[in-house]
């Protein structure tokens, strides 16, 4: 019995040790454990949408996920699935996801690349063909991965098409002139379903100075003529121009028809300034002084004074006192002889060069 007792305590023993190296080797290992990863994003999370109607169109627009990772696998997005669900007016608001996966109706893929992502803004058009009756559209997006694993759907944008919206204006046109760019165009005839007469609110005249700019809108409430009349502007730039029409929406907000035909033009300043006017002349011992009145042109660049002592001779053959134009509106003719008339006529020239035709002719006797 004692022996017995005796082997139980050194197996013990032997099974503590055990015990104790077993938890050394586990406490020596963790410290070569490298920290735990995040997991691994499957598909990307849902993105808020939002759009509007622009004639028979409704556009949509969202911001893509920014870039988290060196490359995308981490966002893992391999299109952007886009559903649409026409529904009465009189249906209810709230649509589960469920009911709108099952209802609705899956009408573009959009391909993902590795250039959309880091907040992009991304769009997509959808046209619309009017069937009489009125609908409310629900539109909702959501990202698909290449294994085919759907992220949630985005939110939801509810939009009530009008089908009275009046088709864009036509013929667009634009007139260069000194103080101003005159565009005219053609008002619509008919709506985009083909009804008559057109919905006609106003118009929205936009700019811009490239093809890839974003156009602003020049005027701040529609205007109803088919004219406008751009003063802010600068020769020697390019400009795109073009309009739409503004329609009264179904509940009474302003939608805008599509756009125009775009006009592109390059205003040159081949104009001309008046000829200067209201020119006096002070007679002072060797001194002729004149005066006369600034122009009103914003881009003069100054004078030349034309001097003769034969009124008959060719104006091209009159002296010009200026070696450089004059940019003040007086100047002292101090090389004149007593006794004699001397006659003046002067000529103003603008930034681009181009010079006004002679003022009326004035003279003065040196006292």
């Amino acid at each position: 019995m004692l022996k017995h007792f005796k082997l139980n305590k050194i197996e013990n023993k032997k099974a503590a040790l055990a015990f104790i190296m077993f938890a050394l080797l586990i406490c020596l290992s963790c410290g070569k454990r490298k920290p735990p990863l995040p997991p691994i994003e499957r598909v990307s999370q849902r993105v808020e949408i939002s759009g509007f109607q622009r004639g028979n169109k409704v556009n949509l627009t969202w911001i893509m996920p920014a870039r988290n990772a060196p490359d995308r696998s981490s966002l893992n997005i391999d299109r952007a699935d886009i559903y649409r669900l026409a529904e009465p007016l009189n249906s209810a608001l709230t649509l589960s996801e469920e009911e709108f996966a099952s209802r609705s109706t899956l009408i573009a893929t959009l391909p993902i690349t590795d250039a959309d992502f880091g907040l992009k803004k991304t769009s997509y058009t959808d046209t619309l063909e009017f069937a009489g009756q009125p609908v409310r559209l629900r539109y909702a997006i959501r990202f698909v991965n290449a294994s085919g694993q759907k992220a949630a759907f985005s939110n939801f944008l509810l939009i009530e098409p009008t089908a009275k919206i009046a088709d864009a204006p036509t013929f667009l046109s634009a007139k260069i002139t000194e103080p101003a760019i005159i565009l005219d165009w053609n008002a619509p005839n008919t709506n985009v379903d083909g009804s008559k007469p057109a919905n006609i609110l106003g118009y929205n005249i936009y700019r811009s100075i490239s093809e890839k700019e974003t156009a602003k809108l020049l005027n701040e409430t529609p205007i109803t003529q088919t004219e406008f009349v751009d003063k802010f502007f600068e020769f020697g730039k390019d400009y795109f121009y073009f309009a739409r029409t503004v329609s009264l929406g179904s509940n009474g907000e302003p939608v805008e028809s599509l756009e125009s035909n775009i006009v592109k033009i390059l205003p040159k300043d081949i104009f001309p300034p008046s000829p200067p006017s209201a020119i006096t002349i002070a007679a002072a011992p060797n001194n002729l002084s004149i005066f006369f009145a600034t122009n009103p042109e914003k881009d003069i660049a100054g004078y030349q004074i034309y001097r003769s002592t034969n009124k008959n001779l060719p104006l091209s053959e009159w002296q010009n006192l200026m070696p450089e134009l004059l940019t003040t509106n007086t100047f002292q003719d101090v090389k004149v002889e007593s006794g004699k008339t001397y006659y003046f006529y002067l000529t103003a020239t603008d930034t681009a060069g181009n010079t006004s035709q002679p003022s009326e002719i004035v003279s003065e006797t040196a006292p």
